[in-house]
């Protein structure tokens, strides 16, 4: 199961988890009677470690943008949140 960290605390995602490139790139299989053609895998785990170390890197990009995103958005709303309080209370039946 993969393991992600929230609020410093490591937590199970449920998830099996994720092969890298590096995994990809060093599997061996075991050998067969008519087995595969070993330059057509090699062929098929570089590009597939490739693709994989491409979805890695947008990924980590958007979750940069994510938490970006995030504290700008916390950051307007503390702002927005001082701004719009409700005038002092007055003596008597007047309200905001």
């Amino acid at each position: 199961m993969a393991q992600v960290y929230r609020g410093g605390q490591l937590h199970g995602t449920g998830q099996p988890a994720r092969m890298t490139p590096r995994e990809v790139l060093t599997r061996e299989f075991d050998p067969r009677r008519r087995g595969v053609d070993r330059e057509q895998v090699r062929d098929f785990q570089a590009r597939l470690a490739g693709e994989l170390a491409d979805l890695y890197r947008e990924l980590r990009l958007l979750v940069q943008e994510n938490t970006r995103l995030q504290r700008a958005l916390r950051d307007w709303q503390l702002m927005h949140a001082r701004e719009c309080r409700p005038p002092e209370e007055h003596h008597g039946n007047q309200r905001w």
